[in-house]
């Protein structure tokens, strides 16, 4: 019978998720049921509690009402009184000195009467009236712009260029007050909550006198509010349908935005009190839609709340000590257990072959833990061993391939210069012996190096001079040789006799039959971080350069240019890594490319090599 498996989702989770997985688990019962009982709990004071507070606005605003009509009546006694309306009636007139005069007393006598109808405030304030006069043919010129003689109250003119900008609006309700924030009321710059009615003529209902406000309104609604005591200094707010403060109990609110519960934000037509709890507070709201405001009440939720039953605070206090004794355990196992297998994983990921293994943390445990962390760190250790005695082996190995290197190439090189001299005494004598016994010692003892592997680019450079004119000699300069060398590159190391197989590939195998039209140029640069040395001849053979760069890495036994190309490119790599080493390529004229890539290195000192006695 096939047996049944059951795959472990947790498995796929970390261990550090899966333990506070398991606290969640364990505390959410307890956190559930405290959340329904307050939950339970604020629905209860919200039905008992906003109850008697929506009440208690929709009476507020009834008596807020009742103040901007009593501000109402006023304006209309002032309307209606003869010194107010003989301002507009002088428009009609002839204008002359006599009419001049008449219009003085007149305006003095009005500027006189407005502040009279003034409605003291608490605290030294009071709602001033101020009458703009429609004055389109600029007759009350003569009248002050910016100030009256008197501080609550005053009359002023306004011509259609000097017309204020909530003019238009109060002239286009027909005589119904308003209630809007403005500045520079009285020639003032304070902002303001001001009540403002058109002023139509008594003669004729179709022609305006002007506009009349009422000023510190803001100051008679809050004192209205400041009558109802809302617990822990709750906060109340006049705004308009548009959700605007126009007056509050909030210092330097007005003219912002309450930010409102989303059911309270528009309102219905006629009048509706609603409340909602939004945050961390309880909303009772009051909307009137014939007046276009609202009266907020913002309660703070958490003072009612304090009213909470005894089995809420004992389910609390429950809570708190069942997450506590979670939260000790907690510890106790993420500190015992979890922090040690949290370190042992990071050292197996971070771990690489050779790095130094810390000491054992489990020495005095003798659990399961304390067993698995000895036994990595000494499986660690064991393999750090092996790896340094791999090592030591390696290094050893890579000397004796070097002396191999140097044992292949010499005879080598020894051989070719015997035989350049061999021919040249034989075409021409002894007369150039000495010449060029002179650039085969200089070949000697850059090649000798006083037994140093690595040399500058310069000597090197040096060496491969040598080797070129000793080979010129040999064919009677039948080919050229150019230099592109740049300063900063010649104090770079480079293995010593790497040039000259290059260019005596380059001469053998491309240029030793093109007589005067044979080019070979030697480069030596700096470019992308990399000192680059190239050998560039212009042969006129085709040339399997894929073919060259495959013989290069797998060389085979009888293929003697190969092979020595091989040794080249090899010690290279042993010295300065995988990432160096020799290239084959065709330049954009034809021929072959060698590039030769090294590391940028200091010079490493060794004394200067035996001039040639």
């Amino acid at each position: 019978m096939r047996k049944l498996h059951i795959h472990n989702p947790l498995t796929k989770m970390k261990l550090n998720r899966q333990l506070i997985l398991l606290f969640v688990i364990l505390v959410s019962p307890v956190f559930l049921l405290n959340w329904y009982a307050n939950n339970q709990t604020e629905h209860i004071l919200k039905r008992h509690v906003t109850n008697a507070y929506m009440e208690l606005n929709k009476q507020n605003h009834l008596l807020i009402n009742r103040d901007i009509d009593t501000v109402n009546r006023v304006m209309t006694n002032i309307i209606i009184n003869p010194v107010v309306q003989q301002l507009q009636s002088g428009a009609g007139q002839v204008y002359d000195e006599a009419n001049q005069y008449d219009r003085v007393k007149l305006y003095e006598t009005a500027d006189r009467l407005i502040p009279t109808f003034s409605i003291g405030i608490s605290g030294g304030e009071a709602v001033g009236y101020y009458l703009y006069v429609y004055d389109p043919l600029d007759r009350y010129d003569f009248a002050p712009l910016n100030a009256s003689r008197f501080r609550n109250g005053g009359v002023y003119f306004y011509t259609d260029r000097t017309k204020p900008s909530w003019a238009d609006e109060a002239i286009s309700r027909k005589g119904r007050g308003f209630l809007k924030i403005v500045n520079g009321i009285g020639g003032g710059r304070t902002e303001t909550l001001a009540y403002i009615r058109a002023v139509n003529s008594t003669i004729s209902g179709k022609m305006i006198v002007g506009v009349l406000v009422a000023s510190n309104m803001d100051k008679k609604i809050e004192q209205s509010l400041q009558s109802v005591s809302l617990p822990d200094n709750g906060e109340m707010f006049l705004t308009d349908y548009d959700n605007t403060i126009l007056a509050s109990t909030l210092d330097g609110s007005m003219g912002r935005k309450l930010d409102l519960p989303p059911s309270m934000v528009h309102g219905t037509k006629g009048e509706e009190t609603t409340d909602a709890i939004y945050g961390d507070s309880i909303y009772v709201q009051h909307a009137d839609y014939e007046i276009q405001q609202k009266l907020v009440y913002r309660i703070s939720a958490a003072s009612l709340l304090r009213q909470q039953s005894e089995l809420k605070r004992a389910i609390q206090w429950i809570s708190m000590a069942y997450s506590l004794f979670g939260i000790v355990v907690m510890a106790y196992f993420w500190r015992s257990l979890l922090s040690p297998l949290q370190k042992l994983a990071g050292f197996v990921r971070g771990y690489e072959p050779g790095r130094k293994v810390p000491s054992s943390e489990a020495v005095d445990r003798n659990d399961e833990v304390g067993v698995l962390i000895h036994a990595i760190y000494s499986m660690a250790r064991r393999l750090n061993s092996l790896i340094e005695d791999r090592y030591m082996m390696d290094i050893k190995q890579k000397e004796t391939q070097l002396q191999v290197l140097y044992q292949q190439i010499n005879p080598h090189l020894l051989y070719n210069t015997l035989e350049s001299i061999y021919w040249k005494s034989s075409l021409e004598g002894n007369s150039d012996s000495a010449e060029m016994i002179k650039e085969l010692s200089k070949l000697m003892r850059i090649s000798l190096s006083r037994g140093r592997e690595l040399i500058t680019l310069e000597e090197e450079l040096e060496h491969a001079t040598a080797y070129t004119r000793l080979q010129q000699k040999r064919y009677e300069y039948e080919f050229q040789v150019r230099w592109e060398t740049e300063e900063e590159a010649l104090t770079n190391p480079i293995p010593k006799i790497t040039l000259q197989p290059l260019i005596e590939n380059a001469i053998f195998h491309g240029v030793r039959n093109m007589g005067e039209d044979g080019l070979i140029v030697i480069r030596a640069f700096r470019r992308d971080g990399r000192v680059v040395v190239e050998v560039e001849d212009n042969g006129y053979k085709p040339v399997d350069h894929e073919a060259l760069n495959r013989s290069i890495r797998e060389p085979r036994t009888d293929d003697r240019q190969g092979y020595g190309i091989h040794n080249v490119h090899e010690r290279i790599r042993l010295h300065f890594g995988s990432d160096y080493g020799i290239h084959y390529s065709m330049p954009p004229g034809g021929g072959t490319l060698v590039s030769i890539e090294l590391p940028i290195r200091p010079a490493e000192e060794a004394p200067a090599p035996a001039e040639a006695g």
